[in-house]
């Protein structure tokens, strides 16, 4: 018989509606029947793609002894951690501070309060690998529940004030330049020197590190000290998993990361989010460097985008699984028979690029890749390998594909909307920003209520409540779509989200916005944070969205809000630098904003020019304006007042509160940006 998760929509949760575990799904009931029976709760978070989710399934979920065994001691609760990412958060960081490392799934055990006192991550269902097994974990904590009341109550009450503390922000007095230039030299000092990315494996892209790198080199150069390691290491880091196993050669797009140091071996997931921060980051490299291969990168995971990740309605889906057929990877790795046998004459050439071997580069079979041949070949080559690629990506399409999470999630569209604005403006694509508004239209309209934002949708039916992520990465979004397309209601959207923000999530004691909202449900800590998880902080994205509506509009309030957003969180550099680039990266574009306005006619040839040589050039946090001549800019904008010359169309430059001196050809503006 199917248990209560058969009545939820989420992929994950419906992963697990036929296990013989008498699943909850996460509520005000499942926690008062906890109370009722006087049992500990065991809660599992996970997600639809996560592989070893699927293995604990497998191994433990579905096995009737050991769902006896959980059905008999604890009221067991599924979460869907795309889903719920407020819970998964607060009981994460629980686990930290238990000394263990995070990841999914998440096995936390509970109060019928919620109040966490024990936990791990994937527990095997008999002892190996140095883990206990799973049935003795279940007896042992639900024993010490029933019998040592007092150490269940220790436990409580120490995670319960550490939490506390943790979502306390550290305040400081602000930042300037050179603490931005000493934070993004001590980060450059943690990239692997040959493969890119952060040292050791797992290896995880982390765009926001990279950005950083890269904002510094083109602030220190255009300061006259360019920091050429600095780029060169973003460089590197592209490079490198463009051309490795992380990323798919025959479909497009990224697995979330890679087993090893090389980016050779993913766990084969496909997420949304990770494809959206590339796709800008591979954006911004290709502004500067011309590299076909970022350019081509870009498209194809665009593509693979178009083709396969469109939820009902136009939106974007979450996520890819690891698995299809019980089998992590299945989908994506060959054999040197497929190969020899679909490509014939040609297979020698396209083994050689690709790394396949009669014994295989992983578990006796062929992740494709092309680390050790990364330079591209001339046209005529490239072009033969592209026809060998498009032979196997049709043989792929007969396999049984990796199963499909379609969940619509506010925040994670939000990133991919903003990411393909930009692309679109650099590659100069208006097919890609309507593939943005198309979205953009379908998560105001599946997720949208008056001002309010829900977090997922599915099925239908709006399934969580909005969080801090959600209004700013869908403001962000707007923002950039505001900056594409020039319609004034992306401005208004953007404008209303963060009103949102403002009255329901922002601390007025401590300053920064909490994840939840003071209208939704209440959990035993009120999380607070600016570190960066596998998504940008919203903490950090507000700060870029203020910024920018202040200059946009000329309203002090968001500058105010900007300032306190820097201020309200300086101290934790103190602490820990490593998950804050998000909020660096845009705290450098409230402190030395770079703002380009062009006044000309929209239907000009020059004042396109203009706008193209801009869209050309790699600027990371840029802020594009165009107005027709005589259109007001707010008053104390640097570029007020401002005319055309000569009657030509013009743009100035504005770094801080100080414009250039006008400009009326793309090369001028070119050397004035730098």
């Amino acid at each position: 018989m199917p248990n209560r998760l058969a009545q939820e929509t989420s992929p994950y949760l419906l992963q697990h509606a036929d296990n013989p575990v008498d699943w909850q799904p996460w509520g005000a009931e499942a926690f008062a029947r906890a109370r009722a029976e006087n049992k500990p709760v065991l809660l599992s978070v996970g997600y639809a793609a996560c592989h070893w989710c699927h293995v604990m399934a497998h191994e433990s979920f579905e096995d009737p002894a050991v769902a006896a065994v959980m059905n008999d001691l604890f009221v067991s609760i599924k979460v869907d951690r795309e889903e719920r990412p407020d819970v998964d958060t607060l009981y994460q960081s629980a686990l930290a501070l238990l000394g263990q490392q995070g990841g999914w799934p998440l096995t936390m055990f509970l109060t019928a309060d919620g109040e966490p006192f024990w936990g791990g991550t994937y527990f095997p269902p008999t002892s190996r690998w140095g883990r206990p097994g799973f049935t003795d974990v279940l007896r042992a904590l639900a024993d010490t529940y029933a019998t040592e009341p007092e150490k269940v109550t220790g436990n409580v009450t120490a995670l319960a004030e550490a939490l506390a503390k943790q979502s306390e922000n550290r305040a400081g007095a602000g930042l300037d330049r050179d603490v931005l230039d000493e934070v993004t030299e001590r980060m450059a000092g943690l990239i692997d020197p040959v493969w890119g990315g952060l040292r050791g494996a797992p290896k995880f892209p982390q765009p926001g590190i990279l950005e950083l790198l890269w904002r510094g080199w083109r602030r220190t150069r255009h300061a006259g000290s360019g920091r050429t390691s600095w780029r060169d290491a973003v460089l590197r880091t592209l490079t490198a998993m463009s051309q490795g196993g992380i990323y798919d050669h025959l479909g497009g797009g990224f697995a979330r990361y890679s087993t090893d140091e090389e980016w050779l071996a993913p766990h084969f997931e496909k997420m949304l989010y990770d494809n959206a921060q590339l796709v800008g980051l591979l954006t911004l490299a290709w502004q500067e460097t011309r590299d076909p291969l970022y350019a081509a990168r870009v498209a194809e995971t665009v593509a693979w985008i178009e083709r396969e990740m469109i939820a009902e309605g136009g939106a974007f889906a979450a996520t890819l699984d690891a698995d299809s057929e019980g089998e992590e990877g299945r989908f994506y790795v060959w054999s040197e028979a497929e190969i020899d046998a679909a490509l014939g004459d040609r297979s020698a050439v396209f083994k050689h690029t690709y790394d396949v071997s009669t014994h295989g580069n992983w578990e006796e079979k062929n992740i494709l890749n092309r680390r050790h041949h990364p330079a591209l070949g001339d046209d005529a080559a490239e072009a033969a390998l592209a026809a060998d690629r498009a032979v196997l990506l049709d043989l792929r399409g007969a396999r049984v594909r990796p199963g499909w999470d379609d969940k619509v999630l506010a925040d994670w569209n939000g990133l991919m909307i903003a990411a393909l604005a930009r692309a679109a403006q650099a590659f100069d694509r208006p097919d890609w920003i309507a593939l943005a508004e198309t979205a953009f239209a379908a998560v105001v309209r599946q997720l949208g209520d008056g001002d309010r934002l829900a977090h997922a949708w599915r099925r239908g039916k709006a399934t969580a409540p909005g969080l801090l992520d959600d209004y700013a990465d869908m403001a962000a979004a707007a923002l950039a779509l505001h900056e594409a397309t020039e319609n004034a209601a992306y401005l208004e959207d953007a404008r209303r989200w963060t009103a949102v923000l403002d009255s329901h999530f922002w601390d007025d004691s401590r300053g920064g916005y909490f994840m939840t909202a003071d209208d939704g449900e209440a959990l035993i800590v009120r999380t607070k944070t600016v570190y960066d998880a596998a998504v940008p902080a919203g903490n950090g994205t507000m700060l870029g969205v203020l910024a920018r509506l202040h200059l946009l509009t000329g309203d002090r309030l968001y500058g105010l809000r900007a300032e306190s957003l820097v201020t309200a969180f300086a101290g934790e550099l103190q602490r820990n630098f490593i998950p804050l680039a998000t909020w660096l990266n845009h705290a450098e574009d409230w402190m030395e904003p770079l703002q380009i306005v062009v006044i000309g006619p929209r239907d000009d040839p020059a004042t396109a020019a203009l706008l193209r040589a801009v869209h050309g050039r790699s600027l990371p946090g840029r802020l594009l304006l165009r107005l027709d001549p005589g259109t007001a800019l707010p008053e104390g904008h640097p570029a007020a007042g401002k005319t055309m010359l000569d009657g030509r169309p013009t743009a100035y430059l504005c770094r801080g509160p100080v414009c250039q001196a006008p400009v009326t050809t793309p090369q001028t503006l070119l050397e004035l940006v730098g």
